[in-house]
């Protein structure tokens, strides 16, 4: 489905379960789409355990361009994007929102805003690759209250969020930052959250 926003339109793709019990909104990383296998594995994982699962390409991919360009207007779509498939598809459904690398990022500084009970965090990128200085730490423990479960690859270079500064971080060993195998450790992650922000 298409959905209009400030940045222009976002497109979503929609699964739902037969008895819905919770709404997951779920992106893709810079230059990415919604069909690699670890957004695929959250996917199925969410559904598995009642998710109604929308996976939303942003406006600059529908647009064509592979940056995301400044956070402001890009966390405003998404906003505006959660909450019309808030009213369509989750009215009254806990929000569980994520995304992969930089999408990842949006769903954390967006989490408090749009009252999401979880976040998933795939990948997510806490510095620049050899700038360790330059750390977005900060973008991480602003999604709180909500509770976010960070997966990231043991050989990243984009670092590995401290333990203590989410609810959960999981470290597949040996992954870089586009995992390559670990979908089993993702899901086997995933599932007792799916299922406590379904409750």
């Amino acid at each position: 489905m298409r959905i209009e926003t400030s940045s222009g339109p976002a497109e979503a793709e929609i699964d739902h379960p037969e008895e819905p019990a919770f709404l997951l909104v779920f992106t893709h990383g810079a230059g990415g789409g919604v069909t690699s296998r670890d957004i695929l594995t959250v996917r199925d994982t969410a559904l598995a355990e009642g998710g109604v699962v929308a996976r939303v390409l942003q406006p600059y991919r529908v647009a064509g361009r592979r940056a995301p360009g400044k956070p402001e207007p890009q966390d405003k779509a998404w906003t505006e994007l959660v909450t019309a498939l808030q009213a369509d598809f989750g009215p009254g459904l806990p929000l569980v929102q994520g995304g992969r690398s930089n999408g990842a990022r949006v769903a954390c500084r967006t989490a408090g805003e749009l009252g999401a009970r979880g976040v998933v965090a795939l990948s997510f990128p806490l510095h620049p690759p050899g700038k360790p200085e330059k750390t977005r730490r900060d973008e991480l423990l602003v999604a709180g209250p909500a509770d976010v479960v960070v997966i990231n690859g043991g050989s990243d270079p984009f670092g590995i969020p401290d333990p203590a500064d989410a609810a959960e971080v999981r470290v597949i060993p040996g992954q870089p930052h586009s995992f390559r195998k670990g979908f089993d450790t993702i899901a086997e992650t995933l599932t007792p959250w799916f299922r406590r922000w379904g409750e």
